[in-house]
């Protein structure tokens, strides 16, 4: 049975759909994988454009409200920044592990297109690098 994973971020528009983008390419076969915000927006161009670059089309993906999830049961409700995790919901089954992530915002970062999209690049590998620890941890306590 696949395990179910909800990745929080205050907009949904980065790093939470990084996230998602990469858990649900990199092991869909034992993870169910959500993301949301506690204020959805709109999915950022360049989170699109440096999934792509990896291989992961979110282009189709769409900044979901925290709402969508209420009484939905999870096994991890993951935060990847300081805002969700400090306000991580609490309606959620109490058997759910919560985990908490920061990464830099790369929506706020400033600068030109280049600077701004390499920055989106190094957010990007931080969370592939912890979805993959995640990935080989989860799979281990399975076994």
């Amino acid at each position: 049975m696949k395990k179910r994973v909800l990745f929080l971020c205050k907009e949904n528009s980065c790093r939470s759909q990084i996230a998602e983008g990469f858990l649900d390419s990199l092991a869909s076969d034992s993870f169910e994988v959500y993301s949301a915000g506690s204020q959805a927006t709109s999915v950022n161009a360049y989170a699109i454009e440096v999934m792509r670059e990896s291989g992961i089309d979110i282009s189709n993906k769409r900044s979901k409200s925290i709402e969508e999830f209420y009484g939905k049961d999870f096994d991890y409700i993951i935060t990847v920044c300081e805002e969700s995790s400090l306000n991580c919901p609490v309606f959620f089954s109490k058997s759910a592990r919560k985990l908490h992530w920061y990464f830099e915002d790369p929506a706020k970062k400033a600068g030109f297109s280049k600077e701004r999209l390499n920055f989106f690049r190094k957010i990007r590998d931080e969370i592939k690098t912890k979805i993959e620890e995640f990935i080989s941890v989860d799979l281990d306590e399975d076994q």
